[in-house]
């Protein structure tokens, strides 16, 4: 095991991997921007360093600026969280190169199945299904539209290079088609330096299901099995819970084999999540891997009783998997809701500033993972999440009553939040009954 590490991140994934980090006797370095210096859970690391001002490029972006935290405090490994560097290859590279564990997949895995198209490529040589697209990136916008015609409209575009949500677009006819593609072109383009796009037939009214697995580098891999994320507003998960709701036993066995399979054909080590739609006769695709822990990463700790962040270190420093298949067996029903800065009321206009009044919710089946407090501020700069809610029940009826009730007892004030909307989402019928898609949301509000 390593005995000292640094944190790439910040906010309720960096105080999350410090708690790991101390439950394993691992001594860790936060790193933190001018704009977080103040921020409480950089108390409970034993070391910090500021590496530089508010602005995410030339703080926790900046590739130089981390590195040389890093080999001026002497750690042996660097955990990425998720966001900012967690999926970026060139960094994982950087920290081979400086003889620094990066505590993820190798640089080669990330680059294999961070290019979508490379993915999806894989995927069939895996035998695992995926929607029919096209194999390579689409070129132009002609051919868009010829392709579109053969398999049919409505189509996705989306970026090779793409995640959360960023470079994609839905279109219904060809004349959105031809607007959507270069948007999809040019938003790739700012976001990931790469401006490449593939087109796949769009699965309307499906469901987001996601495989936890983690896997060593003596290729022993497990799955942990589900977490349903149809919950989402333009691509951005607001709601999370395990088991999936009304999944067939039989098409969640499937769905895990196939993960594994998945995994397997990339030689992927560490913890990562892969994504799969499911259309309304429970036909499912494989979507894309995430290389990297996720945010809601807490719903299949509580079903599963086992710790992922604390085996993303064991894993990265070498030690073999301990955990066996047939003893992996969920208990109960675990729900996350994303508690973010945001107004529902005003078009989930962005909600800055500064929190006055603060008082977390409790009681049995309670889990809190945040990094808010009375007085902190809620920095534009960054991810506009103040925290998770998640509970953990014998069922889902006893798993929904609490966070509603825990939801009701969280105070954020006076700046808005999601919190209103995770209360109507749980109240509605559709939701109780546990049919939903990922166009619910932006339906129904």
């Amino acid at each position: 095991m390593f005995s000292k590490i640094l944190i790439a991140n910040r906010g309720e994934i960096a105080q999350r991997i410090i708690r790991a980090c101390r439950e394993l006797g691992v001594q860790s370095v936060a790193v933190y921007s001018q704009a977080d210096k103040n921020m409480p859970y950089l108390d409970l690391a034993d070391e910090t360093v500021c590496i530089g001002p508010a602005d995410p490029g030339e703080s926790y972006l900046n590739i130089p600026h981390i590195v040389s935290a890093a080999e001026v405090t002497n750690v042996e490994a660097i955990h990425p969280g998720y966001g900012f560097l967690a999926e970026n290859a060139h960094f994982a590279e950087v920290c081979r190169d400086c003889k620094i564990h990066f505590i993820g997949p190798e640089p080669e895995s990330m680059k294999m199945l961070g290019d979508k198209v490379t993915a999806r490529k894989l995927a069939q040589k895996a035998k695992v299904p995926i929607t029919p697209g096209t194999e390579d990136p689409v070129e132009s916008e002609d051919d868009a539209v010829q392709f579109a015609n053969e398999i049919g409209y409505p189509v996705i575009i989306k970026a090779s290079a793409g995640g959360g949500g960023r470079g994609m677009r839905i279109a219904h006819n060809e004349m959105s088609l031809r607007v959507a593609f270069h948007s999809a072109k040019t938003e790739a383009a700012g976001a990931f330096k790469n401006a490449d796009v593939y087109i796949e037939k769009y699965l309307e009214k499906a469901r987001h299901v996601e495989i936890q697995i983690l896997a060593d580098k003596a290729g022993n891999a497990v799955h942990l099995y589900e977490r349903d994320c149809s919950l989402q507003r333009r691509y951005q998960k607001v709601i999370e819970e395990s088991p999936s709701p009304n999944l067939k036993p039989e098409v969640r066995e499937e769905l895990c084999k196939a993960a594994l399979r998945m995994v397997r054909a990339a030689n992927y080590v560490n913890a990562g999540t892969v994504e799969f739609l499911l259309d309304d006769n429970d036909k499912f695709y494989f979507s894309e891997v995430n290389t990297r822990i996720q945010v809601e990463h807490p719903v299949t700790e509580l079903v599963t009783n086992i710790d992922l962040l604390q085996w993303q270190l064991r894993i990265a420093s070498g030690e073999q998997l301990k955990l066996r298949q047939k003893d992996i067996k969920p208990q109960g029903v675990a729900i996350e809701c994303r508690i973010n800065a945001e107004d529902p009321a005003n078009k989930f206009t962005p909600c800055p500033g500064r929190i006055e009044k603060y008082i977390a919710p409790g009681g049995l089946g309670v889990r809190i993972d945040s990094h808010a407090y009375c007085g902190c501020e809620i920095s534009p700069r960054y991810d506009s999440l103040i925290g998770k809610i998640i509970v953990h029940r014998r069922t889902r009826a006893e798993a929904i009553a609490c966070m509603k009730r825990a939801l009701q007892e969280y105070t954020i004030a006076p700046i808005k939040s999601t919190i209103p909307l995770c209360l109507e989402i749980l109240s509605h019928p559709q939701y109780v009954k546990g049919n939903v898609d990922t166009g619910f949301i932006e339906r129904t509000w």
